[in-house]
């Protein structure tokens, strides 16, 4: 369990990372359920690589929490931008 917590910490800040860069980028907004799947699959690519370099990786403390929600949101933000451009792009 001790593995998995921050996976799913960085899955559920992906989740809202996506659904508020949504919210902020109207344009490439995938609608709610598009914006949280896009922003799981970002915040999970993210939990492989960003809590390493933001530091606190593995930790389970206050400070490796943050920068779990923080990755995760990154990524999930990320993520939505990304596959936001390639959908508009194509829709041309």
């Amino acid at each position: 369990m001790e593995g998995l917590l921050p996976l799913i910490i960085n899955l559920a800040g992906g989740a809202v990372g996506g659904n508020a860069a949504g919210a902020i980028l109207k344009n490439l907004s995938l609608g709610t359920a598009g914006n949280s799947i896009v922003g799981i699959i970002g915040g999970a690519i993210a939990s492989q690589f960003l809590p390493g370099l933001l530091g606190g990786a593995g930790s389970m403390d206050i400070a490796g929490i943050i920068t779990q929600i923080v990755s995760g949101g990154v990524g999930g933000s990320a993520g939505l931008v990304l596959v936001g451009i390639l959908k508009n792009m194509l829709g041309r």
